[in-house]
């Protein structure tokens, strides 16, 4: 059982007969009344969005949720490839359960296929990737503490924020939890 005072972003449990995910919670303690818990939920069977309040105090079956590392290989319009490096077999999975969680990520990557009771939920990417920066404005030597910003795509066609000392040909390391920037890797 998990309660919903504990609840945490990608905590999945059992609602109204349907498997949900909590994609983000808040705590609000109101000046008059009791505090409760709200939540967007992700229904992960139907893809639906809902926001619900729970009590702190509620209790709900947790899910049981299957982590299984594969490789990714390849994408051909709307079905991106999968492979259990350990059996070989490939899976196809379509884009509307993977969302933009790809972004980031290059073939041959590893990542975490998510899943209930056989059915594919969701996708977690590695926590750090390392990709080339193939497009951005000249960079500026000495511009590295004014905190200023460009914009840079990856070899991925991501565009993310950079400082503006990287160049064309740096790679950087990006955190895939928030898609921000962490530092140039040295080569």
């Amino acid at each position: 059982m998990i309660v919903a005072g504990d609840f945490k972003n990608g905590v999945t449990f059992e609602y109204d007969n349907n498997i949900f995910q909590v994609v983000e919670f808040q705590h609000v303690k109101p000046g008059k009344g009791a505090a409760f818990v709200r939540c967007k939920l992700k229904n992960i069977v139907t893809g639906a969005t809902v926001e619900r309040t729970f009590n702190p105090t509620d209790k709900m079956p947790k899910a049981h949720i299957d982590r299984k590392d594969m490789q990714y290989l390849y994408k051909d319009e709307d079905l991106y490839y999968f492979m259990d490096v350990q059996s070989y077999e490939q899976i196809p999975i379509n884009k509307e359960t993977i969302g933009d969680t790809l972004a980031l990520v290059k073939e041959n990557e590893i990542v975490r296929i998510l899943s209930h009771k056989g059915n594919v939920f969701g996708i977690e990417p590695p926590t750090f990737v390392e990709l080339e920066v193939t497009e951005t404005d000249p960079g500026f030597k000495g511009d590295t503490t004014t905190g200023a910003t460009k914009p840079a795509t990856v070899e991925t066609g991501y565009v993310i924020k950079v400082p503006l000392f990287v160049n064309i040909g740096d790679v950087i390391r990006i955190d895939t939890r928030t898609n921000d920037y962490m530092e140039r890797v040295t080569k």
